[in-house]
């Protein structure tokens, strides 16, 4: 007798492995985060200023009655220009209990990807920090960043925005 799962489908290990993930962009690049933890996306809008914040920090937005500071992940990236375009999105995310938004160029789309289709990241010798990346990931041609959102957002020097959100 085969052993099904709550979904109907036989419990197999590459089904039960894979995770969720959103893709997004920024800049020429395609970066994936746990879908577990985005609340939402939203359409840019300009976020009201707050005096003294870093630059990557744009300012708090009001969503439904929480103030939520949204972070230009393109500037933390360092990514050269930035543009706001229609296609410009806010993802809200919770993490560690907090509601942060993150500025990405585009949301792509969410896709399953199991721990055997990502690599660990290589070792750029310091010109750039790995902390944050899980791994390189592929789907067919696509290739994106797998991002550790949670370990970003938590991270000393995002400590500034428990400061700029008070």
């Amino acid at each position: 007798m085969e052993v099904m799962t709550h979904t109907g489908a036989a419990a197999g290990e590459s089904d039960m492995a894979a995770s969720e993930y959103l893709t997004f962009t920024l800049g020429s690049e395609e970066y994936a985060i746990d879908i577990l933890k985005v609340q939402e996306i939203r359409g840019y809008e300009q976020p009201t200023l707050i005096a003294n914040a870093p630059p990557f920090i744009k300012g708090v937005i009001n969503l439904r009655g929480i103030i939520v500071p949204v972070v230009d992940l393109r500037i933390k990236f360092n990514l050269g220009k930035i543009e706001y375009t229609p296609f410009t999105v806010v993802i809200i995310l919770n993490v560690a209990r907090r509601v942060i938004g993150v500025v990405v160029d585009s949301v792509s789309d969410v896709i399953s990807l199991t721990p055997a289709q990502i690599r660990p990241a290589p070792d750029f010798s310091g010109t750039f920090d790995t902390r944050y990346i899980q791994g390189l990931a592929t789907q067919g041609t696509r290739m994106m960043i797998v991002t550790d959102i949670e370990r970003m957002m938590t991270s000393a020097d995002m400590e500034l925005i428990d400061t700029a959100a008070a």
